[in-house]
């Protein structure tokens, strides 16, 4: 069957895709398995319920929750009866949850916990709205979304007949989702996204991924966020298992226990994955740690389908049995596909991944864009290592006089919500969608350099692209986190947020004393160690790249505190406010 609507995934599970395991939580430290038909009912006793509360086609609601099957069953619920899906990140506050309660005009909040609600309803009492809050845990004197079910359930022959005429008048140009941008400077836009835009994409996505129904694939990455909704949709498409990851902390133990053949991560999950494994090799000895790094630098050189050479190809083999199966062994054993997207992700942890038979899909697109406009494949002469792939299908784009990127299709936003200035000023006067990121096009592929206001320019009129040299610099393993800095003085300069882990272990090896970490960045040794650093470093690249100076902050950089977003990207102004006084120390004149 043909899928034109979100929820026409339903019948495609109905008809094609039964199986007992479709969505999987943990709870209480148990997998609950949903099975297809499991999906379906819960989904449509959900739409039932809302439609006897009174909620109604054109309505609002918000989800606030963990990743969960029961996300899904909202999802679906909502939108076979024309209500509009808001989901929101779980790390706002509750002045941002006010604002975007007031701005969605929303009729109910669902939320995933006890320390959510206190968050919530505090921002719903706030706004003055009539809204009503429902969890998905059980918590004392709080609605549970059970209680929409069970209406459901006790008035389904009631409302059948209606749900099935509603869905008939959805077309797929109907707007289905509101998404606030996590954002990294401003105020969230609310973005509008219609049944076409997400379908479009999710369903090109799967025919790039080939998931298929005897699989698993881990989900980490938020269902709020457009990158995991879309790689959530495509894989309900395929008809893969999804288990839903616990928390960012619980991946490894998830990996072991469910053996999933793909995931999605944006580019800080993998540099997680790598430093583990790095860190684990420098604990190694003799030659069993020459053999290791003799593996990585080899996979560092890596070019697919055998573009080295049979000489290259041969030693990948003897790498691949001596270390590299034991990377893939410690993802579960079966990990062949990662979507990765988000972010600018680091060409060498690309190679490695690749080399060592997990396969990075590295992608590029925005929340407008549903998401993704560019995607790299998996098979020869559809992929570029360091590149984030060609268009996905349907899709154009073109590079302006200014390096912009420019974007039409079928994924595209047709606006911002209760905005119709910032929409006007997002598409040109021929239709294209302005990305508000740079780069260029090398045969086919796409090239993304930065973001176009992040991009700055020294005093001498040099112009500095951060990321670039960002990545360059997080190659290192003792730096975590780095912001390059210099917008209008004589020279780059960057902030350091180091990898605390790292110097654990390095304050032993060096028999260096401190306790913390604000001790730790003011160690003679710790600041000679990072001084060495950069020097080296500095040479992969220009010279007005070149970082003149350096601050080591004692932070470690999260979105619980501020510095990154959501989405795990640096939150620049929020860190040059926070830092403001350092920043001045680099540039005293």
């Amino acid at each position: 069957m043909s899928v034109e609507r979100t929820f026409d995934l339903l019948d495609r599970y109905k008809e094609r895709l039964a199986k007992e395991d479709a969505l999987c939580g943990k709870k209480n430290g148990v997998w609950q398995k949903y099975s297809s038909g499991d999906y379906i009912d819960f989904s449509y006793n959900f739409c039932y319920g809302l439609l006897e509360m009174g909620i109604k086609k054109g309505d609002k609601i918000i989800t606030v929750s963990n990743n969960r099957p029961e996300w899904n069953f909202a999802d679906m619920g909502m939108s076979m009866i024309g209500v509009i899906h808001v989901p929101v990140f779980t790390s706002l506050n509750a002045a941002e949850y006010q604002y975007i309660i007031e701005h969605s005009e929303a009729k109910l909040v669902l939320v995933s916990d006890k320390k959510l609600y206190s968050i919530v309803s505090s921002a719903a009492a706030a706004s003055g709205l009539q809204v009503q809050i429902f969890s998905f845990d059980e918590i004392d004197g709080v609605k549970n979304w059970s209680a929409i079910i069970e209406t459901g359930r006790l008035n389904s022959l009631k409302h059948s007949q209606t749900v099935e005429l509603i869905k008939s008048t959805i077309n797929a140009d109907d707007f289905a989702s509101l998404i606030y941008t996590s954002g990294t400077t401003g105020r969230a836009k609310g973005v509008m996204l219609t049944h076409r835009n997400m379908v479009s994409n999710f369903l090109s996505a799967a025919s790039v991924f080939n998931l298929r129904p005897e699989d698993k694939f881990l989900s980490i990455l938020p269902l709020c966020h457009v990158g995991g909704r879309l790689g959530n949709y495509q894989t309900q498409c395929s008809g893969a298992s999804i288990y839903y990851a616990e928390n960012m902390g619980s991946i490894a133990a998830n990996m072991a226990e469910i053996k999933p053949d793909g995931f999605d991560a944006v580019p800080r999950v993998l540099e997680k994955f790598y430093d583990v494994i790095i860190s684990k090799g420098n604990k190694l000895e003799g030659i069993k740690k020459k053999l290791f790094f003799w593996a990585v630098d080899l996979g560092l050189e890596y070019k697919p389908f055998g573009e080295n050479g049979w000489l290259y190809e041969l030693k990948l083999r003897i790498a691949d049995r001596l270390i590299f199966s034991k990377w893939r062994q410690a993802l579960g054993g079966n990990v062949r596909i990662v979507g990765c997207g988000g972010a600018s992700l680091q060409s060498r942890l690309e190679r490695v991944f690749w080399a060592a038979g997990i396969k990075i899909v590295n992608m590029y697109g925005l929340t407008e864009t549903s998401p993704i406009i560019t995607i790299n494949r998996t098979e020869k002469g559809k992929v570029r290592l360091g590149s984030v792939g060609t268009v996905i299908e349907g899709v154009e784009i073109k590079i302006a006089d200014d390096g912009e990127i420019l974007c039409k299709g079928p994924n595209v936003t047709p606006g911002y919500y209760r905005d119709p200035e910032l929409t006007k000023q997002a598409f040109d006067k021929d239709g294209w969608f302005h990305t508000g990121d740079i780069g260029h096009i090398e045969n086919g592929f796409l090239m993304v350099t930065d973001r176009k206001k992040e991009i700055f320019k020294l005093s001498n009129g040099k112009f500095i692209a951060p990321q670039i040299i960002e990545n360059v610099f997080k190659e290192s393993p003792i730096i975590d986190q780095i912001m390059v800095i210099g917008e209008h003085e004589k020279f780059a300069s960057a902030l350091i947020s180091p990898n605390f882990k790292y110097f654990d272990d390095w304050k032993e090896s060096k028999n260096v004393a401190f306790s913390g970490n604000e001790e730790l960045i003011q160690q003679p040794a710790v600041q000679s160690f990072f001084s060495t650093e950069i020097e080296n470093l500095n040479k992969k690249l220009s010279p007005p790249e070149r970082l003149n100076r350096f601050r080591l902050v004692q932070d470690e950089w999260t979105p619980a505190t501020g510095e990154l977003s959501p989405t795990l990207k640096l939150k620049r102004q929020f860190i040059q406010d926070k830092y403001k006084d350092l920043i001045s120390q680099i540039y005293l004149k």
